[in-house]
């Protein structure tokens, strides 16, 4: 069963369509990137997806339950949004750290506020607060930080912080991680630190969905691709399918202006 099903979602902005009939799904431990100009749409999906934006039209499903459907009501409620994020940990383009916490702090402090809300936090505090602060600790060992968990912001790389937010992501233990053009904030020589992060999460069988620009990345770790122009899904397959012998000519244009650059 998939672990991901997006059926016919429709995003408009006042008059401007933004995604028109999306439809797509995609299995545990798949990699699936989303490539394309800027402004083809791929943030918005990536945003409808988490539901920093609700989508007009269609259903998203996760693991056959059904997160939104635009013809019930009842999955449009406010109230649902927050649990229904949980299923999706989001990197931003610009880290979106809390410059007054540690590189610790800002991992920790989501997965805080959650354990605050449930019954019977207050009895387990000091317990608990260990466990979320052992979690974060070894995560940041994972993303190479080890040595920086009390270091602020400021006093991290663009590298460094792109990868304490990687690690915030996965402190929510979510379904489905999703990148939004994780290197695009970042120097040349900082990218690469990124980009090997999540090719190790990859070969871990992370199930992820990344917007990106790198494709020699996209080809050389996704499970599938996604070419997306003028808000719609014009060409998916595998990275051999999409970049060796694209069915689209507009797939084909959008690959020869990046092989010219």
């Amino acid at each position: 069963m998939a672990i991901l099903e997006v059926e016919h979602v429709s995003k408009s902005f006042g008059r401007t369509e933004v995604l028109k009939d999306i439809s797509f799904s995609m299995e545990k431990g798949q990699a699936l990137s989303l490539i394309g100009s800027s402004g083809s749409g791929k943030t918005t999906l990536l945003r409808c997806l988490n539901f920093l934006e609700r989508p007009d039209k269609g259903v998203i499903r996760v693991n056959g339950e059904i997160l939104f459907d635009g013809m019930n009501v009842d999955t449009k409620r406010e109230s649902e949004i927050r649990k229904k994020r949980l299923h999706f940990g989001l990197v931003f383009q610009s880290f979106n750290l809390f410059p007054q916490y540690t590189a610790l702090k800002n991992v920790m402090l989501a997965r805080e506020l959650l354990e605050k809300e449930k019954e019977g936090y207050k009895a387990r505090k000091k317990e608990i607060h260990q466990e979320i602060e052992g979690q974060a600790a070894e995560l940041l060992k994972q993303m190479g930080l080890g040595e920086k968990m009390k270091r602020y912001p400021h006093e991290l790389s663009g590298g460094q912080c792109q990868r304490v937010a990687i690690a915030r992501a996965l402190a929510l233990h979510p379904d489905i991680l999703c990148f939004d053009e994780p290197t695009s904030a970042l120097d040349p020589e900082l990218t690469g630190e990124v980009l090997r992060v999540m090719k190790e999460l990859a070969e871990r069988n992370m199930t992820m969905i990344i917007v990106t620009h790198e494709m020699a990345f996209a080809r050389d770790v996704s499970d599938q691709v996604i070419f997306m122009d003028d808000g719609q899904i014009v060409e998916q397959g595998t990275p051999k399918q999409i970049f060796e012998n694209p069915e689209a000519e507009r797939t084909r244009q959008f690959l020869a202006r990046y092989t010219e650059e």
